[in-house]
């Protein structure tokens, strides 16, 4: 509640148990002196017994009964007492602080190139490489915060799937729609994926560029070696992890006219992609199962990570005032009462 208007100084919102416990208490320790209170009013009653003057009168017992009207003598230190107390609660000084957090990072530019080539269905990773692969790289790209990152995707030929962008629901959307027949022409063009991956950063101005190639072959096709392409991209600044995919040897690849698992002879490359890492200054893993393919994308998540920074934005509003009005208030409906006929009437 946080409209101070005049007509809100009588909300009865001010006095909810919700109310004072949602304020922070610059001065709590007049509080406590709350707790005081009722000893400071029985001290109060003890003096006035004392030295108040006392008039003896005598009457029958059928004439001497209790008047209520003697009730109107406890109206003036009651306005006493909750001046008191408001005068506590406003020096307590209450308040509620609106913190605003803002999170910022100088960012850093992402491309993931995939192979999505004929081998990449073998299922020596569940339910096969290209679909662990998705799965990973959308929790890797769901653990980011304000990098861009783009998609390229790549078999006999390579295409710019997505541009770098921060909008991850966006890529997670377009990861899940992959599949293999998107492109037609068979093979595995390592290099020209690198081609385009430099394509797509030639104009970023980011802290720092970073390529992850995932493939499970060897380069078969396109216009471009990938050690040319690996100096080029270099020389761009682009750091260069790669991950090598499956398992060599026989490994499960569909099932027969019988349907039973057939089985495959598989070799991987690992110099190719040792080798355009070496160049990007970055690093080659190996990914044999969907675990480890998890941990290495884990890894690369911890090396490339930019410095969060917060900015705090503080917007604090005292209240004290409200509490300081009922104060004044009572204290001076206490001094309009205290010489009236409710403190001289009579008591037993």
């Amino acid at each position: 509640m946080d409209n101070t208007g005049i007509e809100h100084f009588f909300s009865p919102e001010w006095f909810f148990p919700s109310t004072f416990t949602g304020f922070d208490w610059v001065n709590p320790i007049f509080l406590y002196l709350i707790a005081a209170l009722p000893l400071f009013l029985l001290v109060r009653w003890l003096i006035n017994r004392q030295t108040r003057q006392k008039l003896e009168i005598a009457l029958p017992e059928d004439k001497a009964r209790k008047s209520n009207s003697a009730l109107l003598r406890l109206i003036p230190p009651t306005f006493l007492s909750l001046t008191v107390l408001f005068v506590l609660v406003a020096l307590s000084r209450p308040q509620r602080t609106n913190e605003q957090v803002e999170q910022y990072t100088e960012g850093i530019d992402i491309m993931l190139v995939m192979d999505i080539s004929e081998s990449m269905q073998i299922e020596d990773f569940v339910p096969n490489r290209l679909e662990a692969a998705k799965s990973v790289a959308k929790d890797f790209i769901n653990g980011r915060f304000q990098d861009r990152i783009g998609l390229v995707i790549f078999s006999g030929e390579a295409i710019s799937y997505s541009p770098l962008t921060t909008d991850y629901e966006l890529l997670n959307t377009l990861i899940d729609d992959i599949s293999f027949n998107m492109v037609r022409k068979g093979g595995t063009a390592i290099g020209l994926a690198i081609g385009v991956t430099i394509n797509r950063m030639k104009d970023s101005n980011a802290k720092s560029k970073v390529m992850i190639l995932l493939s499970d072959g060897e380069n078969t096709a396109g216009s471009i070696d990938p050690e040319t392409a690996a100096k080029i991209a270099k020389d761009k600044g682009i750091k260069m992890y790669t991950i090598g995919v499956g398992k060599e040897g026989k490994v499960p690849y569909g099932t027969d006219m019988f349907g039973r698992k057939r089985y495959i002879e598989q070799s991987l490359d690992e110099s190719t992609l040792r080798m355009i890492a070496d160049l990007g200054e970055g690093r080659y893993f190996r990914a044999t199962n969907n675990q480890a393919l998890d941990e290495i994308f884990g890894v690369i998540d911890q090396y490339e990570k930019a410095e969060i920074k917060e900015t705090r934005f503080q917007d604090t509003k005292d209240y004290y005032f409200i509490y300081l009005f009922y104060g004044i208030l009572f204290f001076l409906l206490w001094l309009a009462s205290k010489n009236t006929f409710m403190v001289n009437a009579l008591e037993d």
